[in-house]
């Protein structure tokens, strides 16, 4: 197993850039960039996750990659054709850097870059079989409770091989997974597959393990669509093969019956000592938490990812939750083209009690800054 790094001018002439920008956007991205990668802190039980990945003898033989993490558009999206209005391509779903870049939405990416690399590209012109896994972390805008955060942690895994040496079904693709399960849960551990649909994979499984008496989605992958091979000039009539891309926290959250995402990055040594795969979590007391509630109007064009990006960033890790709790057109009321929404804040810290002295002052900027930047009219 091999481990290669690829260095991207192009990324860093952008990061250059960004740290010459102060505005709202690039303080976040920069802030994103500059958190850890769990998935190679030691200790983190996402980088134990990786290893036990890792160690599985089948990948002993595949190159694993560090890849960009800004990355083209082109590739993030053409390459793995998405649909043209896919909502990932937007600014709604994923953070731009500029127009061309976006912080990376996959490690699925690594696709690219690998088989740039002349070694594979060598194997390939003489018909051997290649693999790589790839993993860290990944950005996209999303909404706020304990089971997301804009910064999380995927791995990837891909093969590839002649179809003339073996055709690959999708039973090839349960024997990996099956594997894969049984290195982090335990191989007694019990998990099924339903069908599932990607825009790069086809046909495509979602795998589920059991815990606690319920079924949890753990992972996505399927069979490499032949069209993207082509797309990333790999001829489809003489190649095929199969690819997943599981979040980390997902598959420790299970793992430890973990309540909240933002446990991962606690300081509190309290947490920190429980968090091992296989260790079941228990709460350290959980703090009280302090609810506000916001109500606003603004224009129908208004993208609550957006909003949920300013709390986050005013709030930080305080922030648990954030529900809505209404949303309506009134035009009599309100005017035309025009909406009313409330939504519930939820703070808790995961290792301390907050109390309203420290919040009012937090709850106040979302106030402020709401009527600044969406333009809202408070209610």
């Amino acid at each position: 197993m091999s481990h290669i790094t690829i260095d991207s001018p192009e990324e860093q002439e952008l990061q250059k850039e960004l740290v010459n920008k102060h505005d709202p956007l690039s303080e976040r991205l920069k802030r994103y960039l500059a958190m850890p990668d769990l998935s190679r802190t030691p200790g983190s039980p996402l980088a134990e996750l990786v290893e036990r990945v890792l160690s599985l003898p089948r990948f002993a033989d595949f190159e694993v990659l560090k890849v960009p993490e800004i990355v083209r558009c082109d590739i993030s999206f053409d390459l793995f054709n998405f649909p043209a209005d896919h909502p990932a391509r937007t600014p709604s779903d994923t953070y731009f850097v500029d127009k061309d870049h976006i912080l990376r939405t996959h490690t699925t990416v690594m696709w690219y870059y690998h088989l740039n690399l002349p070694e594979v590209r060598e194997k390939i012109k003489n018909g051997q079989p290649v693999g790589a896994l790839s993993y860290g972390k990944v950005y996209r805008k999303d909404e706020i409770d304990r089971f997301h955060m804009p910064v999380f942690h995927q791995i990837d895994g891909w093969y590839l091989c002649r179809k003339k040496d073996h055709v690959i079904v999708i039973q090839d693709l349960q024997d990996v997974l099956s594997e894969m399960a049984g290195a982090i849960y335990g191989k007694d551990v019990k998990h099924r597959f339903n069908t599932d649909q990607f825009p790069y994979t086809d046909p495509s499984l979602e795998m589920e393990i059991e815990v606690g008496g319920r079924w949890l989605e753990v992972l996505g992958s399927g069979v490499v669509k032949g069209a993207v091979l082509e797309n990333f000039g790999v001829d489809p009539n003489e190649y095929n093969g199969w690819a997943f891309g599981p979040g980390l926290e997902r598959l420790a959250m299970a793992s430890m019956s973990l309540p909240d995402m933002r446990l991962f990055w606690s300081q509190d040594e309290r947490v920190k000592r429980q968090l091992k795969l296989g260790n079941k979590y228990v709460s350290v007391s959980k703090y009280p938490p302090i609810v506000r509630d916001i109500s606003f109007v603004v224009k129908n064009d208004f993208v609550p990812n957006n909003y949920f990006d300013l709390i986050r960033d005013i709030g930080g890790d305080l922030v648990e939750e954030v529900q809505l709790l209404d949303n309506y057109e009134n035009a009599k009321k309100f005017g035309a083209d025009k909406m009313s929404y409330t939504y519930r804040i939820t703070y808790r810290s995961t290792d301390r009690t907050l109390t309203t002295e420290e919040i009012d002052p937090i709850q106040k900027k979302v106030y402020d800054q709401t009527a600044q930047v969406f333009h809202a009219d408070l209610r």
